[in-house]
This record gives C-alpha cells, structure tokens and sequence, in this order.
C-alpha cells in the first residue's frame, strides 16, 4: 500500500533525484480554519498553522511551502488565506509574489479555496496540473511525498483527479477513510489505484476493520488535477457554485474590477467541502483515483497530536513548548504549552494538557484533547468572543 520505488519511470526517479520542479505543476495552499481544537494556542488572529507545533524552528506554514517547493518552485506556490493574516503569511514566506496569494473575503470552506485558485490558474495556464495541500499538516519523509505527488501528477494528466491516501497506522476514529478498488494501470502511476468510496470517520470497530482489510486509506485531503478536470467536475455536481467561481475568477487580475465583484459575489457562496462537492462525485463517475503513501504524515488536530510528535510516540515524556514561562515538573508527562510569565508545576501528572497564555488557561488530558473544540463553542456561545 506504499509508492513503490522498483518500476519506476526514469523521468521520475530522475526528478526525485535532482529534485526538479514539474513544469506543468502549480501547488496551491488554503491556509485557513481557527483550529479549535488547539485552543487558546490557536487563535483567530493566529491559527495553528502560523505556529511551530514541531520544534523544528519553521511554522507550519513554512514547512509545507519547503515541501512543496522541490515540486512546483517557490513561483508555483498559490496560498489562499484570510484578509487578517495576509501580513503574517507575507512575512513567514520570502518572496512571496503578490500574484500568488488570493485573499479570501471570509471563510467559505475548501471548495472555494481551491476551485477559486484553480479557476485563476487556469486562466493564466490552460493546462496547468494543480494540487491543494493544506497548510497545517506535518509531513517529514518529504523524498516519499514528493514520489506520490509526482504519481498522482502522472495521473491527472490522463485526466483523472487524484488524491494522496495515508496507510494506516493504526485504527484511528479522528480520520475519514477512503475505499480503494484495484489498479488504475496508468503509465507513471503504477501505484495508483482506483476509488470506490469515501468513509465518514468511523467507530473503533469499524475502523479496526478497516485497517485489518487493507483496503482503506486515511483522506488526507490531498487532491491533484488539470485545472479544467476539476472545474468541471464543479459545475457537473454544483453549477451555481462553479458559475461565481469562474466569475470571480474572470476579473480577479484586474484589481480595479475584483474588489466590486467579490462584494457582490462571496457573500453568495456556498459553503462546502471539496470532498462533497468534487471528490465523491467524481469517484461515482469513475473519475478520481488514489495514490496510497506511507510516508508519516499528522494534521497535527489537536494536543494530544502535539504531544505525540514531540514525544515520539512515547507516553512517558513531557513536551514543553514556548519559552515564557518556567516549568517544573516530577514524574509527569503529556505536553505544556507556556506563554505566559507564570511558573507551571506538575506532579505526578499522566498524559496532562496544560496551555497557558496571558488571558486564558486550559487544563485537559491527551484523551480529552478533542474536546477542546467544544469549550470554544461554550465560549463563544458565553459572549467571551474576545478570547478566541
């Protein structure tokens, strides 16, 4: 269930190798979403995906566009992200071309991050291969990346859409799933196998099923196509949608027309993700494949992800991150998250949560972690909006 390395095509070993960019391929980041669920780390004004969750010194962001770079080139990297974080996403990511950041008005959902990216591209390249790589996932066998992005590149210019499906690790509940069929038999491709079904996050049972068949991959939400493949998958599944995109699409190098159009359009748009509104449809048509990876790969959701890769797995560490505090700690173990002046002390605490920031605290466990997302919705329905 991996990219194999033996019968490879010498063009690609040889991009691999030299780390060539593909000249035909165009990388397009949304960069959006709160992540709530790392609360109060994460915040409106600074998401989960401006910030070192790693250790490694880069923010998430960063990371994926030096991931990316290898394939497309610093030139062929699209981000599409929020108004309030253009500054932030400017100043992470050196020379960023101003033709390569579309700014979205608010947040309408990953169908009109990529299809609008898409429809600008397309314009500007007619047969321009696009793939959508969010912004906040922590990928580190970059070669094995590279190997399934450059298969599933070969695949979309036979005309199929594909996506990058994670073998599974583990039976895991936090993921959706993907069923996939037998071998698509595409030149280029040789590990690229067609899709039979999207799986909505399932039980534990379910999903130990799942693992054991070895049919089912991890949706990482990873999808490469030609441009015009998916905009017409688009208007197939939703017409009204792909019309305003190819509207907004139509004046957006043109500042003078762009900024009346999306006043008039975005609050128009319907809000829904690329996975409903292409990926299923498409597999239903026999359009979409997948291109299964076991390179490691964590969309870092919560504090529990977070104290699994800084701990390494290893549940009797404590990982600390910040440095504006002081922690103390015997016999504990979980993760701490100081930005704050106070000194934190724990004691013979197991798999513990701590975030402290200057204007909220939050204590949970690594068990409890996917709650958190709840206490923001209380806190939101509280009136106490200024906090997140």
């Amino acid at each position: 269930m991996q990219c194999p390395a033996e019968g490879r095509t010498a063009t690609l070993e040889t991009m691999l190798n030299r780390q060539q960019p593909l000249d035909d391929f165009y990388a397009i980041i949304p960069a959006g979403g709160v992540g709530s669920r790392l609360w109060p780390m994460s915040r409106a004004e600074a998401p989960k995906f401006l910030h070192d969750l790693t250790g490694s010194g880069n923010t998430l962001l960063q990371a994926t566009v030096e991931r990316l770079e290898p394939l497309a080139g610093r030139q062929r990297i699209m981000i599409v992200t929020g108004r309030a974080h253009r500054s932030a996403v400017e100043e992470q990511i050196d020379e960023l071309a101003d033709h390569n950041i579309v700014l979205e008005a608010d947040p309408r959902d990953s169908t009109v991050a990529i299809a609008l990216a898409a429809a600008i591209l397309r314009r500007r390249e007619p047969d321009v291969i696009v793939g959508s790589f969010a912004a906040d996932h922590v990928i580190d066998d970059w070669r094995g990346f590279r190997r399934c992005v450059s298969e599933a590149v070969a695949a979309a210019r036979d005309g199929f859409i594909v996506t990058l499906g994670i073998t599974p690790t583990e039976p895991a509940i936090g993921f959706g799933y993907i069923k996939a069929d037998g071998l698509a038999d595409i030149e280029g491709a040789p590990s690229a196998r067609r899709v039979d079904s999207f799986v909505e996050k399932p039980t534990i049972d379910v999903a130990k099923e799942y693992v054991e068949s070895g049919d089912y991959l991890w949706n990482a939400g990873m999808f490469i196509s030609r441009a015009d493949v998916l905009l017409e998958e688009l208007a197939h599944s939703e017409p009204e949608l792909a019309e305003q995109i190819e509207e907004l699409a139509a004046v957006w190098d043109e500042p003078e027309k762009r900024g009346p159009a999306v006043d008039r359009i975005w609050p128009q748009l319907k809000k829904i993700a690329i996975d409903y509104s292409v990926a299923e449809p498409a597999a239903a048509r026999g359009k979409l494949l997948v291109v299964p990876g076991d390179f490691d790969w964590d969309d870092v959701g919560d504090f529990s992800s977070v104290a699994k890769l800084h701990n390494h797995g290893r549940r009797d560490r404590l990982a600390i991150l910040g440095d504006g505090g002081t922690v103390l700690a015997d016999s504990a173990s979980g993760v701490v998250v100081s930005q704050s002046k106070r000194i934190i002390s724990l004691v013979g605490v197991k798999d513990i949560v701590v975030v402290d920031t200057p204007d909220a605290l939050l204590v949970t466990t690594t068990e409890q972690a996917q709650r958190v997302k709840q206490v923001v919705d209380a806190i939101r329905r509280s009136g106490h909006s200024g906090v997140l």
